[in-house]
């Protein structure tokens, strides 16, 4: 694949920020390149030096996690930074343009608008699927991206992945980004596995959803390496902190957190669909594969302000195209379920 004709020329030709850490790569020495403050640092452990600017072990736990070449990882402060460095190394403000499927995940519109991007929207349908041929008949000569969230945000739904091959492989002109932060919680496998025969796919992920470390910050992407390499020349040199780096390879060293996170959140997700089913006021229950259900309900605006005057806090999704009068409710600890349906039930009565 040509990415020079889909890279902006001023990134593809830029000369990267060369850091400290960059220029010399052990961890033993006299450190007097960096301007760091020898002393140390005011906190139990210290943290005067500065990080590795590439997180190599980090890709090379990761490597090893999702079987997939460390020079194919990039790590970012968030999946946003990934979404915001994607737009600003493909798009140069309104001379392009980008695909959302609303309803869908809000910050690539976010991103777009920050970076002054036009934004060609193509609805999802009403069963929240790709409406293929609509997507394809949209595609301007100047768009670059197609986003496609998978399972999908906030409605928890699967795209189906026949329609995903059909955009991938009909969309030659830019870059198809399957989000994949609910992937861990799905029984669909991840796109990563097909990277190597579609270079115009990137795939994004997270650790804050089945990991537990949404503080952190920390999400991923994974592309070809070529790709990679441009992300790491425009992220800042220092993305992710040096404490951030260390909890999140100790927490992927505890694999057996991962396996049961899913499972438990998996089981008390279908026994809240099982509560919720039995409360008449409830319309639909719309099929999840996250750790989360879109809810189509009564008086779902009064019930939400109701939950939140409990301090239950959910998410009302009712002004989000094609989610009128819903509720996304992520699945929380039994005990906590509990409660929402109790509260629920004190509501409608």
């Amino acid at each position: 694949m040509n990415y020079q004709s889909i890279i902006l020329p001023h990134i593809w030709n830029l000369k990267p920020y060369s850091s400290a850490r960059d220029e010399f790569k052990g961890k033993e020495g006299i450190f007097l390149d960096a301007n760091e403050n020898p002393l140390g640092s005011p906190l139990s452990e210290n943290w005067n030096r500065y990080p590795d600017p590439m997180q190599w072990e980090i890709k090379e736990e990761l490597s090893d996690i999702k079987q997939i070449p460390a020079d194919q990882i990039f790590i970012g402060n968030g999946s946003d930074e990934a979404i915001d460095l994607i737009i600003r190394m493909t798009c140069a403000g309104q001379a392009n343009s980008i695909i959302l499927c609303p309803p869908t995940y809000g910050m690539y519109e976010v991103s777009a608008s920050i970076n002054h991007v036009n934004i060609l929207s193509v609805p999802l349908t009403k069963e929240y699927q790709l409406d293929v041929e609509q997507i394809l008949s949209t595609v301007k000569e100047d768009t670059r991206i197609i986003f496609i969230c998978s399972p999908n945000n906030p409605t928890g739904n699967k795209i189906n992945r026949s329609d995903i091959y059909q955009i991938i492989e009909k969309f030659q002109q830019g870059f198809v980004i399957i989000d994949e932060a609910y992937i861990d919680f799905s029984d669909e496998p991840s796109f990563i596995t097909e990277l190597d025969k579609y270079p115009n796919v990137i795939v994004m992920q997270t650790l804050s959803k089945a990991y537990g470390l949404a503080s952190l910050r920390l999400g991923m992407a994974f592309a070809n390496p070529q790709i990679i390499q441009i992300l790491n020349k425009i992220k800042p040199p220092y993305n992710i902190g040096g404490a951030t780096q260390a909890l999140v390879l100790e927490a992927l060293r505890n694999r057996d957190f991962l396996i049961n996170s899913i499972q438990q959140i998996n089981h008390a997700k279908n026994t809240l669909i099982s509560k919720l089913e039995a409360i008449p006021q409830v319309i639909r229950i719309f099929p999840s594969q996250a750790n989360f259900i879109l809810v189509k309900m009564e008086k779902a605006q009064e019930l939400f302000d109701y939950l939140i005057s409990q301090q239950v806090i959910t998410r009302n999704r009712s002004n989000v195209t094609l989610c009128e009068s819903s509720i996304r409710i992520t699945v929380g600890l039994p005990e906590e379920n509990h409660i929402l349906i109790q509260k629920m039930q004190e509501f409608y009565s």
